[in-house]
Formats: C-alpha cells, sequence, structure tokens
C-alpha cells in the first residue's frame, strides 16, 4: 500500500540571520556570518566571546501577549513564533474560519502539534542561587524561604513542553501531540514523528517546530572547556575547523495530507519524503570516525522515501565546524553516495547564524525549501581549504546548481544520536 503524500503548506523560522526563511537565505546568500559578539552578558576575560544572537531581541515582536511572557522563556518566545508563522502562512486559519461549528471541533481534533525543545538549560535553575546564598546551606532555611525568594511561575516557565501547551491553546489545536527533548536532533525527530502521524491516519495535519536558546553563561563555559567551542569562527569541513558556536532561535513547518492540502486547494512548498534515525551509542559525546550512525541514518531515511542515492540532488550537511563530527560526517556521506560525478553537491548553514542546537535541523529546512525554490545550493561562504579528510565532498565557496529537488538535511545531536530527513521542494 502506498504511503499518502505529507506536504508542506507553511513555514517560519527565526535566528541571528533573520525572522523568517527567505531573509535568513537572503543572508546566507550574501556570505556573511550574523555571529557577532554575546551581548546578554559581559564576556570580559572568558575564553570565548561570539554567538549567534537574534538581533535587536524584542519579546513583543516575538509574542504580542505581554501576560503570557511572565509564563515562558527566551527559547518559548522563539518557538511561539516561529509556529505562528507557519500556521499563518499556511492558511489553515482561514479556512476553519469558515466552517460551521461542528466541522471546526472535528477540524481541531484533527490537527497536532509537534515540538523539538533543547530542555537542559541552565538558566532555568538561576531563579535559586538567592536562596541558595539565603539558605547558606540549611535545608529548613531553603524550605522556609523558598516561597519568599522564588518567582511562584518558576516550574510553569521551565516546562519543555511549554511551545507545544500553548500552540494548542492558542489556535485551539487538540489533536495529537508530542514533546521531543533529544539534543540537537528533536526538531527534525519533531518532524520525522508528526510525519508518521499523518501517514498512519492520526491526524489530518500537523505543524512540527524545533526552538532553543542555548547562549548562556554556563552551557558556552561548559562546551568550550570540552573543546567544542571554535577559537574565531565556525568553518566547516574547512582545514582551519576547531569547533562551533552557538546561535539561537527556532523553526516550524505546517504539514498536511495531500488530501487536506487539496481540499483548500493551496500549492504545497514541498513534500516530506522520508525520515531515517539511528544511534551509534558510543557515549555522551563520543562519535565514531567512520560515521556509522550518520550513514545508518540516511540509508534509514532512502529506504522510507523509497529513494536511491542518486535520486538525491542536494545535502544540507549538519556542518558544525568540530573537527570529529565534520569529518566522521564526510566519511558518512561518502560511504553513501560515493565522490566526484555521483556525488550531490553539498553545503551548510551553521556558519551563517550559528548551531541552534533543537532548531538546527528544522531551520535547514525551512532554508533548503526556500533555496530550492530558486534551484540554488547556496555556497559555503567561510570555505577556504577543504581538510584533506573531508576531501571528495561537493562543497564549494560559490553557489551550486542541485541536480534536482530533492534535499538531504542531516541534523546530528549528543549521544551519538543521527537524524536524516528527505525532502522534495516546490
Amino acid at each position: 500500500m502506498a504511503k499518502p503524500k505529507i506536504v508542506v503548506t507553511g513555514s517560519g523560522a527565526v535566528c541571528a540571520a533573520g525572522m523568517d526563511p527567505a531573509a535568513v537565505l537572503a543572508s546566507v546568500r550574501s556570505g556573511k556570518t550574523s555571529v557577532a559578539p554575546i551581548r546578554q552578558w559581559d564576556t570580559t576575560g572568558w575564553p570565548t566571546h561570539d554567538a549567534g544572537e537574534v538581533a535587536d531581541f524584542n519579546a513583543r515582536a516575538l509574542v504580542e501577549d505581554r501576560k503570557l511572557h511572565k509564563l515562558i522563556r527566551r527559547t518559548d518566545l522563539f518557538g511561539l513564533y516561529a509556529a505562528g508563522r507557519a500556521i499563518a502562512s499556511s492558511g489553515i486559519l482561514a479556512h476553519r474560519d469558515q466552517l460551521d461549528d461542528a466541522t471546526v471541533a472535528a477540524y481541531n481534533d484533527r490537527t497536532g502539534v509537534y515540538v523539538g525543545s533543547g530542555g537542559g538549560n541552565y538558566q532555568n535553575q538561576y531563579d535559586y542561587f538567592p536562596l541558595m546564598t539565603t539558605a547558606r546551606g540549611s535545608l529548613p532555611a531553603f524550605g522556609e524561604e523558598l516561597a519568599n525568594t522564588v518567582n511562584p511561575m518558576w516550574l510553569l516557565r521551565t516546562l519543555p513542553n511549554n511551545v507545544l501547551g500553548h500552540i494548542g491553546i492558542q489556535h485551539r489545536l487538540k489533536g495529537p501531540n508530542a514533546c521531543i527533548t533529544n539534543h540537537s536532533v528533536g526538531g527534525t525527530l519533531a518532524v520525522i514523528e508528526a510525519t508518521e502521524a499523518l501517514r498512519n491516519g492520526e491526524a489530518d495535519r500537523a505543524v512540527a517546530v524545533g526552538h532553543d536558546a542555548p547562549i548562556e553563561p554556563q552551557m558556552v563555559l561548559y562546551y568550550q572547556r570540552m573543546g567544542l567551542i571554535a577559537s574565531s569562527a565556525l568553518l566547516p569541513f574547512d582545514a582551519r575547523h576547531d569547533g562551533s558556536l552557538f546561535g539561537e532561535g527556532a523553526g516550524a513547518l505546517m504539514l498536511e495530507t495531500e488530501a487536506s492540502a487539496a481540499e483548500r486547494g493551496v500549492t504545497p512548498l514541498g513534500e516530506i519524503l522520508g525520515g531515517g534515525y539511528a544511534c551509534e551509542a558510543e557515549g555522551l559525546v563520543a562519535i565514531r570516525d567512520d560515521g556509522d550512525g550518520v550513514a545508518r541514518a540516511i540509508t534509514a531515511a532512502l529506504e522510507d522515501a523509497e529513494l536511491r542515492p542518486s535520486d538525491v540532488g542536494m545535502i544540507v550537511a549538519h556542518a558544525n565546524g568540530t573537527q570529529q563530527s565534520d569529518i566522521s560526517e564526510a566519511a558518512a556521506i561518502r560511504s553513501v553516495f560515493g565522490t566526484g560525478s555521483n556525488a550531490p553537491p553539498v553545503t551548510g548553514f551553521k556558519w551563517a547564524f550559528g548551531h541552534l542546537i533543537a532548531a538546527a535541523g528544522i531551520v535547514d529546512m525551512t532554508i533548503a525549501l526556500a533555496a530550492l525554490a530558486i534551484d540554488e545550493v547556496p555556497a559555503l561562504a567561510t570555505l577556504g581549504d577543504v581538510d584533506p579528510a573531508c576531501a571528495g565532498l561537493a562543497i564549494s565557496s560559490k553557489p551550486q546548481k542541485p541536480r534536482n529537488k530533492v534535499a538531504l538535511i542531516i541534523c546530528r545531536g549528543f549521544a551519538g544520536t543521527n537524524a536524516a530527513l528527505l525532502l522534495r521542494g516546490s
């Protein structure tokens, strides 16, 4: 039995490079990075200073309801904004408003929400610092002063499923839902899970979101001490690559069955073809040098989409700039696609706005769809001399042409997790 087609009817994105997919793509195509000195705290004396912060951050511009700002965090603002843009651009709300009450109820019940969240930011616990100082190690004093010191909204503000819940509340979406907290692959898995729900008839449409805001003192410092932060710039596959740099933001896709989209007479932005996921199980930060997990995730995605490697028109690599990740990812791509004329053009976007962690993969998807619409594989603008260990990839500091409208997006996370997703652009 043929799998039902799952199409993309709306998209949204926000990061340091722009407030929507078109703006982000334009920034990427300009060849200029939006990574800049951190402004959220004074980094004087710190071993690292740069990240991809959203310029002129304005909570009200992201989420208009000021009362809601008391109940959510910076990362949630990004997620709700991207989701709102994807939902609005899809036109599902305008369509729903034309339906009678009974049909509206059924429509809401058949609309799901799937969200990938970073889930582990240290700032969630900063409200307790004054209390710990006041208590001075005394547990009774800690309990006595708890209500007087810690914001009573603390628990609600730190819930990892805030974006999931508030999307449903705001737009009255009551269908199947899931909150996935799985480091960098969270947003990609949200798309894969939403796709499977629609294929299996659990819903007719679903919004998939990935969001994160990892730019905070402890996160930056700890990653730097693990040797994962770049000394200057994020330089994927380059001989100078020595680490990654954080970014913040969110991406969202409105997914529908082909029948649901056709009922409204909309022209899709693209189609989700298949996804795959594999774990290397080497350790919390350890990864295999041969890229086994990446290769297995890609192979699983190709099998799910019923495609061959030669059917892929372009690859958006994880390309996070750390040596081991870049080299092992290159090995995985070579093992599946070969080299030379057999290999599709490869690019990556993190050099332009930083590593968005849980939002990384899904923001890459929104940019890939926008790039396929103009028939371009954006350049890896920071690429100089290719690391010999990454040789054989069809990467370039100049724009390339995709072989066709099919894009592969690769995403990797801690604990050896690897996700791959195939989509077709319009």
